[in-house]
């Protein structure tokens, strides 16, 4: 029987930092066990361990998992802040549809941060208020600064914080550290000197805590999991589009995957204008691409 449970909150160079339902730091090393069973854990687990002293405990068991990330290696997340550049690199509506369909498939939360608004021309950003709206039409939360990390915008994020496990997600050149760093001034320091002393030594490790913001927990190592592979059938690709789901009751066939079936509402809500045209694009992308056929509007294209 274990004489503590707790949350890990730091993993670094085979040594884990848990944190006890009552608020205790641990500092503890897995047994050797959990290589022979090819498990590891990871920063967000729970787990269930054994200490002599704050300095001396052992991890027994890890909870089961409700989700895991590989970048950055997080265990029960709650939320992602998805940092959305729009330019450098230039907005994708294709890869932000990926994202949240990926969060959606592992129970995840996304909010849609969108930066680098101060470089679009007036055109652009009546655009990209048009575009925040149509996400917020489909159920998610959006923030979309007036100005580069405002702090009205930074105190909207912060709230939803509250309660949560959090991680900081996007392309590379996005804005991730950046909003960090807006967000917990003092990991800038902690940061560059963890670099650094890396930098000096051959092997780099890459450590990754949850640091109490706003009542929450966040990640501190902002990451980009892989958005190529979707793990869901073409038939239940569906299920991930929240905006579809609002509508899908209404279609006349049951297990309709709205392409070609006749009465189709997510289809109707398109022409409506009630669900955005490049959501129904991305879902017809998406779907072809799982099926393994050749999207539609390539079907002439000239064989190589």
């Amino acid at each position: 029987m274990a004489d503590y449970h707790g949350q890990i909150h730091l993993a670094l160079a085979g040594f884990y930092d848990v944190r006890t339902d009552d608020g205790e730091l641990f500092r503890t090393r897995a047994r050797g066990n959990f290589r022979n069973r090819d498990m590891k854990p990871i920063v967000g687990d729970w787990v269930e361990f054994d200490a002599e002293t704050q300095k001396e405990g052992y991890i027994l068991n890890i909870d089961e998992r409700r989700n895991s990330l590989v970048r950055p290696p997080v265990a029960n997340v709650d939320q992602a802040i998805l940092v959305t550049a729009m330019k450098m690199p230039d907005f994708s509506d294709n890869l932000l549809d990926r994202q949240l369909i990926t969060l959606e498939e592992d129970e995840i939360e996304p909010v849609i941060y969108f930066t680098k608004t101060d470089l679009l021309s007036v055109d652009e950003l009546k655009h990209l208020i048009t575009v925040a709206e149509g996400y917020r039409q489909a159920g998610y939360a959006v923030i979309l600064p007036q100005t580069a990390f405002d702090e009205a915008s930074l105190a909207e994020l912060q709230a939803t914080f509250t309660g949560k496990l959090s991680v900081v997600m996007g392309q590379t050149g996005a804005g991730k550290s950046t909003l960090l760093n807006h967000i917990a001034p003092e990991l800038d320091l902690a940061t560059g000197e963890v670099s650094q002393a890396l930098s000096r030594g051959r092997h780099t490790t890459r450590q990754v805590g949850l640091v109490d913001i706003a009542d929450g927990l966040v990640a501190d190592t902002p990451g980009f999991s892989s958005f190529e592979v979707f793990n869901m059938t073409a038939r239940d690709l569906t299920h991930y589009f929240r905006d579809f789901n609002k509508f899908s009751p209404q279609c006349k066939y049951r297990g309709c995957v709205h392409l070609n079936e006749p009465g189709c509402a997510v289809k109707a809500a398109v022409d409506a204008g009630e669900i955005m045209t490049t959501r129904y694009t991305n879902y017809k992308l998406f779907y072809d691409l799982i099926e393994g056929r050749r999207p539609v509007y390539n079907k002439h294209d000239k064989k190589h």
